[in-house]
């Protein structure tokens, strides 16, 4: 059995989640599709850069993150709808999105989990990040690494990422915290950038900071925060956790599957900071998802489909 990985080319957390793919298991991948009996579209909305006899002829695995509702709508909808005529089996991450799909179609769904890198995401030194990234260590840090404004006009905010959320939170804890500092990573930040601004709360921001760069701004974080209205993971509630960050969560993608239940916040009007007990807690589930763990029940997946007609 062969496996190949659709990548979307775009310098994001899934061409990430490829290679890690490609790396770990290479025994079960190939690059060539034509050697593949499985394509698996990790980056489901990149489907059309496959030739359709290749659809047809091989075996489908498609990953569906998640699914805005109100954005799933005409074209989208529709484009959907075409795709699932060569999907043998849908793959999401959370319990959430399986529900969502099994409204649109009839083919099989199986829940996985993404996977924790372990030999990457491991806690480092605090004191020696912040030194390195020029943080002050009096400061307190927030962090909050994805991209959250539309990028037709970029000002408009991605709501299904929550940064009006995100932005309502700071607001309200910097009454009473001055000296607070938010971490910004990742890219199409503007919108939380200006509520920032309007209420001069200091900020940096590492726009498509490298991998490396990201795992020291993690472990800069006094507390990251995950404000989303809709996820697939995210991978920073993974990170977050692996590292030891203290993390808190809108009940969001797999939030429920790895946080310990006092890091799942209303984040609308609840304020919290995660005990040592729970960083104790989101530090032992994030170990059970470890890539070489994780990676057999994805296979286990496609062994299923390849034992099954088109």
């Amino acid at each position: 059995m062969k496996v190949f990985v659709l990548a979307p080319r775009e310098n994001w957390i899934c061409d990430r989640l490829v290679s890690e793919w490609y790396e770990n298991f290479p025994e079960y991948s190939t690059k060539d599709i034509d050697k593949a009996d499985i394509i698996w579209l990790l980056a489901g909305w990149c489907w059309q850069h496959i030739h359709p006899d290749y659809l047809m002829n091989k075996k489908v695995v498609v990953t569906e993150h998640h699914i805005v509702p109100e954005k799933f709508i005409g074209s989208k909808l529709q484009n959907f709808y075409i795709r699932d005529k060569f999907v043998n089996c849908y793959h999401t991450p959370n319990d959430k999105t399986k529900k969502l799909l099994h409204q649109l179609t009839y083919k099989d769904i199986k829940t996985i989990p993404y996977w924790l890198n372990d030999k990457f995401w491991v806690p480092l030194d605090r004191t020696e990040t912040r030194k390195k990234l020029n943080i002050p260590n009096n400061d307190f840090c927030i962090g909050s690494f994805q991209r959250d404004t539309e990028g037709s006009d970029l000002k408009t905010p991605k709501l299904e990422k929550g940064p009006d959320l995100f932005c309502d939170y700071i607001e309200r804890i910097y009454k009473d915290n001055k000296n607070l500092h938010i971490l910004l990573g990742g890219w199409r930040r503007q919108y939380v950038m200006k509520r920032l601004d309007d209420k001069k709360i200091k900020y940096t921001f590492f726009e498509k900071a490298s991998l490396e760069t990201l795992r020291d701004l993690y472990s800069c974080c006094d507390l990251y925060i995950v404000g989303s209205r809709h996820e697939g993971g995210p991978q920073a509630i993974i990170e977050a956790s692996a590292m030891n960050v203290p993390i808190i969560s809108t009940d969001v993608g797999i939030a429920n599957k790895v946080l310990s239940k006092n890091c799942i916040v209303d984040i609308k009007k609840d304020s919290y900071f995660p005990s040592k007990e729970d960083i104790k807690i989101c530090k032992s589930n994030v170990e059970k998802l470890k890539i070489k763990d994780v990676g057999q029940e994805y296979l286990k997946l496609f062994e299923s489909v390849m034992c099954k007609k088109h």
